[in-house]
C-alpha cells in the first residue's frame, strides 16, 4: 500500500479510537475502563474502528486514484456517504450482537465527532500533500486537438495536476497556441529529466508513430501511463464518447455487471422503492386531488418507455399535462415553459412528486432506482442513429434518478442527449453501492433545490 495512504488510514484508526473513547467516557463515567477492566468497552472501541475504516474504504477515500485529488465539496460528501454506511453497519451489528450495544443516540454521537476529525485530518494532510510535492507533472503525447482538449480539462477542473508540454512524435514542431512543444528522440529520457509525474496518450493516430518500447521504459521507471479517454473520465466524472474505440470498453476497468452485483442492486432497489412508498404514501391522495381540481383527465398517465434490453414498459406518472397533450404533435420534448404543462404539473416537475409512482415500477422490476432515464421509443430510435453507443445505455435497467440526472440538466435536444449519455456510461462502467448513494444524495440535493426540471 501506498506509504502516503497508510500514513492517512493511520490517521482514521487513531481517530476513531478517540471517537469510541468518548462514547465509552459518556457510557461509564470513566476513561480508566476504556482500556482496562471492561472487555465490554474494547468490543464497542474495536467494532466502530473496524466498520467505520470499513465504510471509509468501501466509499474509496483511501482510493490512490481519488484521495489527493478531491475537491471539498467531493471530500465532504464522500465522508458524509461513509458516516450513513457506518450507521447502518453499526445498527445492524449491535441489533444482531445486543451484548454491549451502544443506542442510536451514541452511535450518531460518535460518528458526529469522528466525521468532524475525519474530514479536518484529510483535508490538512491531503493539502500538506499536495502543498509538498506541488503539483504532479502531466506531459501529454500528441499534439492534435485531443492534446488540446487534455489541456484544457487541467485547466478548468483546476486539479493539482500541472501541464509539462506536449511531446510531438511527428518531428514536425507544429507550436500550438498557449502550450509548449517537446520533441526529443529519447521519450523515457526527457521524462526523467523534467521529473514528469504522469504521461497521457493522446494520439489522434497510433499507427506507424506509437513508441511502444519509450511508454515501457516510462511504465517501468514507475511513471504513470493513461490514455486520454481514462484521463478524461478521471477528471470529469463522464466519458469522452467521441474518442472512444470499442476495444477501450472490452479492456478498460469497469462495466462489470456480473451476476452478484445485480442481485445486489435488486436488493437495494427493493429496500428503497419500500421505503420510498411508506414514506411518500401519504402524499398520494392530496397530488391527486389537487390534479383532479386543476385540470380535467387521469391523476395518473402511463408512458410507453423502453427499459432493460430495450425492451417496451408502462412508466407511471402523475399527470402533468393537459389532457391529449400530444394530439396533433407526436412525441416531442418538453420545453422551458412549455404551454401544455398545468399549473399543478409544473410545482409536481420542479419538485419531482410526478415520479413518485415510479416506485412501483422499480417493484415490478421494470426499473432500476438508480440508473439512466427511461427514454421514449420514439426518441431512442432517432438518437441510436446520430449518437454512437446509445444503446449501451440499455445494457442495464433505467433508473428515478441517476448520475446523468443529478449532474446534467433535463435533456431536450440530441446534443443534450449526447451530453447525457457521457455521464450514463460512465455510471454503468463504474456502478457500485457507493456511488448509488453519493447520487442519491445529489438528488435529495436536486430536488430541495428544484435544478433541471422542466
Amino acid at each position: 500500500m501506498n506509504q502516503k495512504i497508510s500514513i492517512l488510514i493511520l490517521g482514521d484508526i487513531i481517530f476513531a479510537i478517540l471517537a469510541a473513547s468518548a462514547v465509552v467516557i459518556v457510557t461509564t463515567g470513566s476513561l480508566h475502563n476504556t482500556f482496562n477492566g471492561s472487555a465490554h468497552s474494547s468490543a464497542r472501541i474495536l467494532i466502530f474502528v473496524v466498520l467505520t475504516l470499513f465504510s471509509s474504504y468501501f466509499v474509496e477515500l483511501y482510493s490512490r486514484k481519488k484521495v489527493f485529488t478531491f475537491a471539498v465539496k467531493d471530500m465532504m460528501m464522500t465522508i458524509s456517504v461513509a458516516l450513513v454506511i457506518s450507521f447502518l453497519a453499526l445498527s445492524a451489528f449491535f441489533f444482531m450482537v445486543p451484548v454491549s450495544a451502544l443506542s442510536r443516540r451514541l452511535i450518531v454521537q460518535s460518528l458526529g465527532v469522528f466525521g468532524m476529525f475525519q474530514f479536518l485530518w484529510h483535508f490538512s494532510y491531503t493539502s500538506v500533500i499536495n502543498r509538498t510535492a506541488m503539483n504532479q507533472k502531466v506531459l501529454i503525447l500528441g499534439t492534435g486537438s485531443l492534446a488540446g482538449t487534455m489541456e484544457l480539462i487541467m485547466m478548468l477542473k483546476k486539479t493539482h495536476y500541472a501541464f509539462a508540454g506536449y511531446y510531438d512524435l511527428t518531428g514536425k514542431g507544429k507550436e500550438s497556441a498557449g502550450s509548449r512543444e517537446t520533441l526529443f528522440s529519447d521519450l523515457a529520457e526527457y521524462v526523467n529529466r523534467e521529473k514528469i509525474n504522469k504521461l497521457v496518450v493522446a494520439l489522434a493516430e497510433k499507427r506507424g508513430v506509437f513508441p511502444l518500447q519509450e511508454l515501457l521504459n516510462c511504465k517501468f521507471a514507475g511513471i504513470e501511463v493513461v490514455d486520454a479517454p481514462s484521463f478524461y473520465e478521471d477528471l470529469m466524472g463522464k466519458l469522452h464518447i467521441e474518442e472512444i474505440k470499442p476495444s477501450w470498453f472490452i479492456f478498460s476497468d469497469g462495466f462489470r455487471l456480473n451476476a452478484t452485483r445485480k442481485v445486489s442492486k435488486r436488493i437495494f432497489d427493493n429496500i428503497f422503492a419500500l421505503l420510498g412508498l411508506t414514506v411518500t404514501s401519504p402524499l398520494f391522495p392530496i397530488i391527486a386531488l389537487l390534479i383532479k381540481i386543476d385540470s380535467r383527465g387521469p391523476v395518473l398517465y402511463r408512458q410507453i418507455r423502453l427499459g432493460e434490453g430495450e425492451k417496451e414498459f408502462s412508466l407511471y406518472k402523475f399527470r402533468t399535462m393537459k389532457q391529449d397533450a400530444e394530439t396533433g404533435t407526436g412525441a416531442i420534448w418538453a420545453k422551458e415553459k412549455d404551454s401544455r404543462v398545468t399549473r399543478i404539473g409544473s410545482i409536481l416537475r420542479k419538485t419531482r412528486l410526478d415520479e413518485l409512482p415510479q416506485f412501483i415500477n422499480v417493484l415490478k422490476n421494470d426499473m432500476s432506482f438508480i440508473g439512466p432515464r427511461p427514454e421514449r421509443p420514439e426518441f431512442v430510435k432517432k438518437l441510436k442513429q446520430t449518437i454512437p453507443y446509445y444503446t449501451m445505455r440499455h445494457f442495464v435497467k433505467p433508473g428515478i434518478t441517476g448520475w446523468a440526472q443529478v449532474k446534467y440538466r433535463y435533456g431536450a435536444s440530441v446534443e443534450d442527449s449526447m451530453e447525457k449519455l457521457r455521464y450514463d456510461l460512465y455510471y454503468i462502467k463504474n456502478l457500485s453501492l457507493a456511488l448509488d448513494l453519493l447520487i442519491i444524495i445529489d438528488t435529495i440535493k436536486v430536488v430541495f433545490f428544484g435544478k433541471g426540471a422542466r
